[in-house]
């Protein structure tokens, strides 16, 4: 009996041949179905509507009415709104009143501060840009509208975050939260907030603070966990109490991934940023979106490329301030801060000793005698920032004495719209049919739109019965996944067709299998060849770099310039959006395959084909898989942001929502899109684990 329970259990395995024909019948059995439904029950229901829009468009009116009287709005939300308004006009004003050459040599030393003259170079020359474009005011109402709202996302993020690191129960309810949060495309964000907070730039903040803050909560959350058990340790046993060993243990050590989250939370802020120009938010997005509403492809690539050189600028700023070693710093000998002449030093050191006695004296008559550094090593290791502050303070003064050069000049014009303009011209009359063959914009445009895009639509929409489309896809998480995952993927797919959403869903979910078949065709081979060569792997990292970098909203307006408005530029956007994740997880995998297994397999005779197709690639699946995955959500946010230009689908009907003021309609599509959202991303991520197993 003893022997029959040591025995070990052997896991049941079906069998290879029925692993390989399970799905194809399981696919011949859903065609056949499709095949004897009738054509005229195809489609969803009408009589199944839900009529969610109705009750949200009356409590719209509700609102409307009750805006000025009711307590829900008198004792929060204004209030609310009132203290957003305000520190946002307070920062704008600020940044707008501010001699230009103020803010520029300001951000010129801060790059020069957290990263050296490189740092400071494409600081300066980027700011530069801006104004030489004629858009400094622009500028420095979107650098505004990102400072309040990643102030506010930092001010909430943080607290929660420790708070999460210190409850594992917290943690817990969080984590889909913010899961959730991360899957919803951008553009979804800005529909229930109008709700509440109408058009306006305090609105753009709110929806720019909720789709920014889960970077910050999850690397707060991660840093303060990650802190090593014995530095904890050691401060209790020093008698330090619980906010004592958290604001000089913990959040010290934690502060790298503190940083890390920063730097996500201002890229993301910029990005949404840019898409609030909708709901109102001024700046460098509403230069964009009425651009090329008016068609003015000029200006918006003007627009789009002072965007593209402000998230550059504070994407290189943020992250050089994330790899700042705070305890280094304080424990570091001082250092010449200016290596070249030391004549050069002495007479920078001058004005810095000067403020820095006048400081001292000054604390001395309040009571306070400075601990730490001597005097003389306290004026050199910081003669850099109290110069720059002494610099600071003579420019200010100097604006107040020769105001009309406060302004950005207005003769620095680069003049880029008129040559883009022409070359749009340009564009569409040579390159829209090249010397009269099959070639050029507009026969990729028809071949996409009417070989790819309308059939792959027309299948998903008109062809396929919603019940096997429903059906089908249950069954394949099911498989993926099991039971949990295929009830929820079929429950969500039904209550798509609840909303009245089904047609726009379909046509949504065409246009993302299409772009994602072209981004994994085109990635997947470049992160092979990234991987097996490091030249090629130097050439493609600044381009992923910039592509990582540009806010998708900006996507849109170089490819307008090819293909006009359309379906066409969404895919095309989609795509080139999309292909980083993919490029960079695939070149990861193959590169972390260990040297051992790859000297085996050639010490077998293999070749180098086959090393890579039996040995490196399937190795690296779980990590080609999560780049898939990513790829795949960012082909859907770019999708609905198409919808700005064009794009039909859930996006289009957000949009029309949003212009519309039909709230109801706009909630409709922006819960649909979410419920798509979701289901691809769990199927993709099971798809992952299996691969991973």
């Amino acid at each position: 009996m003893s022997n029959l329970q040591d025995r070990p259990s052997r896991k049941f395995m079906w069998p290879r041949w029925f692993i390989i024909i399970a799905p194809l019948m399981a696919l011949a059995g859903l065609l056949l179905l499709a095949l004897l439904i009738p054509t005229e029950s195809r489609n969803f229901p009408e009589t199944w509507n839900l009529h969610l829009r109705d009750p949200i468009d009356a409590f719209q009116d509700w609102v409307i009415r009750n805006r000025s009287t009711h307590p829900m709005f008198t004792f929060f939300f204004d209030p609310l709104s009132d203290f957003i308004d305000f520190g946002l006009r307070q920062m704008e004003n600020f940044l707008l009143a501010a001699p230009w050459y103020v803010i520029w040599i300001v951000f010129g030393l801060l790059g020069y501060g957290l990263g050296g003259w490189r740092l400071s170079a494409l600081a300066l020359g980027g700011l530069l840009f801006v104004g030489l474009i004629g858009l400094w005011d622009e500028g420095m109402q979107t650098l505004a509208l990102m400072s309040v709202s990643v102030l506010l996302a930092l001010a909430v993020g943080i607290p929660i975050g420790i708070a999460a690191s210190r409850s594992n129960a917290l943690d817990a309810v969080l984590r889909p939260i913010l899961d959730a949060m991360q899957t919803m495309p951008a553009f979804v964000y800005l529909i229930p907030v109008l709700l509440f907070f109408g058009v306006a730039r305090v609105p753009s903040v709110i929806a720019t603070v909720i789709f920014a803050i889960p970077p910050i909560i999850r690397l707060t959350d991660l840093g303060l966990r990650q802190v090593p058990p014995e530095m904890v340790e050691a401060a209790h046993s020093f008698g330090s109490t619980s906010r004592q060993m958290l604001l000089k243990v913990m959040i010290p050590l934690a502060l790298p991934s503190i940083m890390s989250g920063v730097n996500q939370t201002i890229m993301a802020a910029l990005g949404m940023v840019v898409i609030a120009a909708l709901i109102g938010a001024g700046g460098l997005g509403r230069v964009v979106t009425q651009s090329l509403q008016r068609l003015l492809v000029g200006r918006a690539l003007e627009a789009g490329l002072a965007i593209v050189v402000v998230a550059i600028v504070l994407d290189r700023l943020s992250a050089a301030l994330s790899k700042i070693d705070l305890a280094a710093e304080r424990s570091r000998e001082p250092e010449p801060p200016w290596p070249h002449g030391a004549n050069l030093r002495r007479a920078l050191e001058v004005p810095a000793t000067i403020v820095g006695e006048g400081v001292l004296r000054l604390a001395r008559l309040f009571g306070y005698q400075p601990t730490g550094l001597s005097p003389r090593a306290f004026y050199q290791r910081y003669t850099i920032l109290i110069n720059s502050l002494l610099l600071i303070v003579v420019l200010g003064i100097l604006s107040l004495i020769v105001p009309a050069f406060n302004d950005f000049p207005e003769n620095w014009n680069l003049h880029l719209s008129e040559p883009v303009d022409a070359t749009v011209k340009w564009m569409s009359r040579n390159l829209y049919e090249i010397g009269g063959l099959p070639i050029g914009t507009g026969p990729l445009s028809d071949f996409l739109t009417l070989y790819l895009m309308e059939p792959m639509r027309a299948f998903l929409r008109d062809v396929l019965p919603w019940t096997v489309v429903v059906l089908g896809l249950a069954l394949l998480a099911w498989a993926s996944a099991g039971w949990r995952l295929g009830l929820g993927a079929g429950v969500g797919l039904l209550m798509i067709g609840l909303l009245s959403m089904w047609e726009p869903s379909m046509d949504t979910l065409s246009q993302v299998l299409v772009a994602v078949f072209f981004s994994i065709l085109i990635a997947i081979p470049l992160g092979i060849a990234s991987a097996r060569s490091d030249t090629v792997q130097a050439w493609l990292r600044p381009v992923l770099d910039l592509l990582q970098t540009i806010p998708p909203f900006v996507y849109l307006v170089p490819v307008i310039m090819l293909f006009n408005v359309g379906r066409v530029p969404g895919l095309i956007a989609s795509v080139l959006y999309a292909l980083p994740p993919a490029i960079r997880l695939t070149d990861l995998g193959i590169r972390q395959v260990a040297p051992e297994v790859v000297e085996a397999a050639h010490a077998f005779g293999s070749t180098s084909r086959q090393t890579l197709l039996n040995v490196q690639l399937p190795l690296a699946l779980p990590a080609i898989l999560a780049g898939i995955n990513q790829t795949i959500m960012l082909v859907l946010s770019m999708v609905i942001i198409a919808g700005l230009v064009g794009g039909a689908g859930l996006g289009l009907e957000s949009v029309n929502g949003l212009a519309r003021n039909e709230t109801g309609r706009g909630i409709e599509a922006g819960l649909s899109i979410v419920i798509l959202a979701m289901i691809i991303d769990r199927l993709t991520q099971a798809w992952a684990g299996k691969g991973k197993a």
